[in-house]
């Protein structure tokens, strides 16, 4: 049905607004967007193709907009679709030097 994804900034307990997120299906770019003011971002509204996909979030430039030294540059997921019409959310918890992530709903 689609991908989405929620970015929350473990340190401060807020939604983490303002990074670029980008969708990769094999080597090629499926869809971008950018984390609203609630951390959230829908990357595809239609049925996501099975296989392996990829989410690359650009942390560095977010973090550094902050004036925050951190340790990820970005942060890739890669996560495989077996059901093409279900939804797929998938959530980052960040923080300068950890993170973590898990199949959302």
């Amino acid at each position: 049905m689609s991908v989405s994804t929620h970015v929350l900034d473990a340190v401060a307990g807020r939604p983490a607004a303002g990074i670029a997120v980008r969708l990769l299906t094999g080597d090629s770019l499926a869809a971008e967007g950018v984390t609203d003011d609630d951390g959230r971002c829908r990357l595809t509204g239609e049925a996501t193709p099975a296989g392996p996909h990829r989410l690359v979030f650009a942390t560095g430039p977010w973090f550094e907009a902050r004036g925050t030294t951190a340790f990820w540059p970005e942060v890739t997921l890669t996560f495989a679709v077996t059901e093409p019409a279900a939804h797929h959310h998938v959530p980052l918890l960040l923080s300068p030097f950890a993170y973590s992530t898990y199949r959302g709903s």
